[in-house]
């Protein structure tokens, strides 16, 4: 009922806001008649202040027009507290690109947006009363074909104001600094090996990982006991992406950053799968397919996420 209500009732003036939501669909039909319309396959690519963030597949499926307000169900949702450091205390600008599979197709995109408070504000509509913890909806809708972009500017003073969010903006590198950055991916590779107390460390630094859990399994001990290895590139090997802001993204020119060097070793961990899960998902955290750097003002290169 949230989603009904949120356009009912403007919050109270003491209410905080403590997310922003957005809700991307590509789609045809037409929701003001239908209670279903279907979504476009393709790929949306996901910018948060020129930063690439990530890559969501969107898939031909039918998606739900709801209530009064014809809200269609998302096919990529973005809440904004869950994308991390990548966002800033204050003004933020999120970009969404989408491109459909089939670029001559006709259709249209919806990008709407609410942010969600800590207070619920109640309101009678046709003589019920509802309650809601949303405020400010608003959406923007486009026709055409082929690549669309939708871009929104959000206010994130929820999120945690990091040091090096106030680094100066890196623009070029030299080959010192791209030499230091290959040391860096490097030192991370070696981190894989016992008592794993570095790649310990990077997921203690995660709030969604349960740290004492992962430990207790010993999962990151089997994977390493079957023989998993990490592959990273050779300096030539990398690419680097520069967007005028601290970060720079480091990646491997024909793929991933990180990946198995053996994959099939994956399954010789012994334990069973929750064992192998485990490992998957921890070694995934600290080898993601890119990683995002930044150099402090004495020129020192670190992870940020």
């Amino acid at each position: 009922m949230l989603a009904l209500l949120l356009l009912l009732v403007p919050a109270a003036a003491s209410a905080t806001i403590v997310n922003v939501e957005l809700k991307f669909a590509p789609y045809v039909g037409t929701p003001a008649k239908e209670d279903k319309v279907e979504s476009v396959a393709g790929v949306a690519a996901i910018f948060v202040n020129g930063v690439p963030y990530g890559e969501q597949p969107v898939q031909k499926e039918s998606l739900p027009v709801l209530f009064k307000e014809r809200e269609i169900g998302p096919a990529v949702w973005i809440p904004v507290d869950a994308l991390g450091p990548v966002v800033r205390r204050g003004k933020n600008k999120i970009r969404i690109e989408f491109m459909p599979v089939d670029e001559e197709v006709s259709y249209r995109g919806r990008l709407s947006w609410t942010s969600v408070t800590d207070e619920e504000n109640t309101a009678a509509d046709d003589g019920k009363t509802m309650a809601t913890n949303q405020t400010g909806a608003g959406r923007e809708e486009k026709t055409g074909k082929g690549r669309m972009i939708f871009e929104h500017e959000i206010v994130a003073d929820f999120v945690p104001d990091m040091p090096w969010h106030h680094y100066e903006g890196v623009t070029s590198l030299s080959d010192d600094d791209k030499k230091k950055l290959a040391a860096l991916v490097m030192k991370r590779v070696g981190l894989f090996k016992p008592d794993f107390k570095g790649l310990y460390e990077i997921l203690g630094r995660n709030e969604r990982v349960e740290l004492a859990k992962i430990k207790e399994a010993k999962c990151v001990d089997a994977a390493h006991a079957a023989g998993v290895k990490i592959d990273a590139p050779k300096a030539a090997e990398l690419g680097f992406v520069t967007t005028g802001n601290p970060e720079v993204m480091i990646t491997r020119k024909d793929g991933k950053l990180f990946r198995p060097a053996n994959p099939e070793s994956f399954v010789k961990i012994k334990g069973g799968e929750e064992i192998q899960m485990c490992a998957g998902i921890a070694l995934s955290l600290v080898f993601p397919p890119q990683l995002v750097v930044v150099r402090d003002p004495a020129g020192v290169w670190a992870v940020a996420y």
